[in-house]
């Protein structure tokens, strides 16, 4: 009987095991790093950030998106000529928040820095550094972005689902702490410096419009859901930059802290859309 029992617990234990094998790998898929393949990031997509750019006047990816509002690449170790290991792990991190795998034309790593008549968005204060889709360095971005590592076998045909961000939540709660004012704390509003530049990730609004249109809408949902990770608070841009270090925030955010600790009103809105509650 015993020996009965301690096999069925063995048995249980196993279900269990495999069923959060599954459940991770399911996961990681989701997210977009899951998709993306690091090895190729780092070899031959980080080089493109530290590329120096004479010809049209443009400075390094570096220069600019290693601090402040725009920041997705960590400052390079003093008289480094490239990142650390952990460093360009955290950096690939990011930069896979940027892209759509498997969609170089909706991925605005790839969109931003292009030029508008080939394709590329109104955005990037930097500068434009690719003329032509047939550059180089935007079809090695183009490469890496298009294809996607192969999903790891499974016994079974049914995965767990991470949670997903609502849109409706998004423009009902979300939106409007972009437009809040920030008097108290001397900062200027999300949108203030979002909407513009090479941080951007919001539309302009409208000229005399106090909100965004439903169009805009749904592309700032886009963009903004590329900075956080689904069921993860604390590993979305989204809500670390802008909390201060101390109650878990990250290091950067040029244009200040907004939230002085995790139970702030807005920072519990935004971590509930974040977890799909």
């Amino acid at each position: 009987m015993k020996k009965a029992l301690a096999a069925t617990a063995v048995l249980v234990f196993a279900a269990g095991l495999c069923l959060r094998l599954q459940a991770q790998g399911a996961a990681a898929l989701a997210s977009p790093a899951g998709q993306l393949d690091y090895d190729v990031f780092k070899t031959k997509i980080q080089p493109i950030f530290l590329t120096p750019r004479p010809a049209n006047g443009n400075a390094r990816c570096v220069a600019c998106h290693a601090r402040g509002a725009g920041a997705y690449l960590e400052p390079l170790p003093p008289g480094a000529a490239t990142w650390t290991e952990d460093q360009s792990r955290r950096n690939f991190d990011r930069v896979a928040r940027l892209v759509v795998p498997g969609e170089p034309l909706k991925s605005i790593l790839l969109t931003n820095p292009l030029a508008t008549d080939a394709g590329g968005s109104p955005w990037h204060e930097g500068g434009k550094h690719w003329i032509s889709q047939t550059d180089p360095e935007w079809q090695t971005l183009k490469a890496w972005v298009s294809t996607k590592p192969t999903a790891p076998a499974t016994s079974s045909t049914t995965t767990a689902a991470g949670p997903r961000l609502n849109y409706e939540t998004f423009k009902a709660k979300i939106q409007p702490i972009f437009l809040v004012t920030r008097a108290a704390n001397g900062n200027a509003r999300c949108a203030a410096c979002h909407a513009r530049g090479a941080g951007a990730y919001l539309e302009p609004l409208p000229p005399g419009a106090a909100m965004w249109t439903e169009d805009q809408s749904r592309r700032n949902f886009d963009r903004v859901s590329r900075l956080v990770v689904p069921g993860e608070p604390l590993k979305s841009i989204l809500l670390t930059n802008p909390l201060a270090t101390e109650a878990g925030g990250s290091a950067w955010h040029e244009g200040g802290k907004h939230w002085m600790s995790q139970d702030d009103p807005e920072w519990q809105t935004l971590a509930s859309w974040v977890r799909g509650s």
